[in-house]
């Protein structure tokens, strides 16, 4: 049967085609985000530099990705989403390979800085094309897999560079990664007619009103939303091990099954809370819940002494409850954003996410070096009950402003 004929497959074909090219950008992002730290023994005897010198790789490109997504999200809603994506994408993609030929460290930080600007377009422009290309009907499922491309990013990007680096060297590992991204630029151009902009408001007063949506209470909310939650989950990713050895004497290896079953939890998770979103509109009520469900895991594993078979059980629960309120989280903001202004409210909201990743290491860390591992996952718990306080409030802000703004759609729960 021909499209013509069957307009309805048509457009379940091109929205799977779309989510396959964002996703594929989307784990590239993550990839080169975190292809750097493996290397970090070699570049150490090979330029001579400290381990502090070396995390400054990766604190820059983090910083610049952050920093970099309000101000992109700004020019992708004036512009267009699709030549930023392209140029971001490729711009991060040759930074990466360029420093295959880096003769010094100074000019990985360099490149690193490139790297982090390219990579600051990716949540402003995937989540503007997203929501303006994909059916609404599957709209939850776009996002959960655009998460779950880019958190297997994350985990593919160490085992690789390091099988890369003994296998054909550090300097070819990095040309061959970074030049991977050439054929994905190439295929987001060959498919941009599919790839859609935002539809921009015709009423001018609208327009206006809409440029100072990041100043409004329901997105600063938001932001505190994500950035609670980043927060809590970087405790988390840096701490549980820890925290299991020093409170309860958890073997190491237990320890390293809990923490690999919660982020396994939390990718697949992201996935179940896709298929909620494009079933049910009640989206606070379910990330309310399984919120709550989180934090009472985690308490458990920090006011209990679990058997050792139940602390990895007990974490991949707390991971899966985490993880699938994510993309109901994520509609709620699609919802939220006023017409035409999705570049610069993702942008600013997602940036919440790296900079919640950089605050708690440091403060658990002393927890820890004080003697309190106990205060840990409480304090952890507690990030995430101040970030459901925020997304209720956010949630009703957001209701009143469709209400005042009648008659508009009110966004879902």
């Amino acid at each position: 049967m021909s499209e013509n004929r069957d307009p309805q497959r048509a457009t379940d074909n091109r929205d799977w085609r779309i989510i396959a090219l964002i996703g594929t950008g989307h784990f590239l992002s993550h990839f080169y985000m975190l292809c750097l730290a493996p290397l970090f023994p070699v570049w150490r005897e090979e330029f001579g530099v400290s381990y502090a010198a070396l995390g400054l790789s990766v604190a820059l490109m983090s910083a610049v990705t952050a920093v970099g997504q309000t101000p992109v999200g700004f020019l992708v809603d004036k512009h267009g989403a699709r030549p930023y994506l392209v140029g971001g994408t490729t711009i991060m993609a040759l930074a990466i390979a360029g420093m295959a030929m880096a003769p010094s460290y100074w000019m990985i930080l360099v490149l690193a800085v490139i790297s982090g600007v390219g990579n600051s377009v990716i949540h402003p422009a995937d989540y503007a094309i997203l929501g303006s290309s994909i059916d609404n009907r599957r709209m939850g499922r776009a996002f959960a897999l655009h998460t779950f491309t880019g958190n297997l990013g994350f985990a593919a990007a160490p085992p690789v560079i390091a099988l890369l680096t003994l296998w054909i060297g550090w300097r070819p590992a990095l040309a061959l990664v970074g030049l991977i991204g050439v054929p994905v630029v190439a295929a987001i151009v060959l498919q941009s007619r599919i790839l859609q902009d935002q539809v921009k408001p015709k009423d001018k007063g609208k327009a206006q009103l809409a440029r100072h949506v990041l100043f409004s209470r329901t997105m600063l909310l938001f932001f505190a939303f994500f950035l609670l939650s980043s927060m809590a989950g970087s405790g988390i990713q840096s701490f549980l091990i820890t925290v299991m050895d020093k409170m309860w004497g958890v073997p190491i290896a237990v320890g390293s099954m809990a923490l690999t079953g919660y982020m396994a939890g939390a990718t697949g998770g992201v996935l179940v809370g896709g298929w909620y979103a494009d079933r049910f509109s009640r989206h606070y009520t379910f990330v309310a819940g399984l919120t709550a469900t989180c934090i009472i895991l985690l308490l458990m594993l920090g006011m209990v002494r679990l058997p050792d078979v139940l602390v990895p059980v007990v974490a991949l629960a707390a991971g899966v409850t985490l993880g699938a309120s994510r993309t109901p989280r994520d509609v709620m903001v699609k919802n939220a954003a006023p017409p035409g202004q999705m570049g610069k409210v993702f942008g600013f909201i997602s940036s919440g996410l790296p900079l919640g990743g950089a605050i708690t290491p440091v403060p658990f860390g002393l927890m820890l070096d004080a003697g309190m591992p106990w205060l840990v996952l409480p304090c952890v718990a507690g990030l995430l009950a101040l970030s459901l306080l925020c997304a209720g409030s956010a949630r009703g802000e957001a209701l009143r402003a469709a209400r005042t703004a009648a008659p508009s759609p009110m966004p879902a729960e």
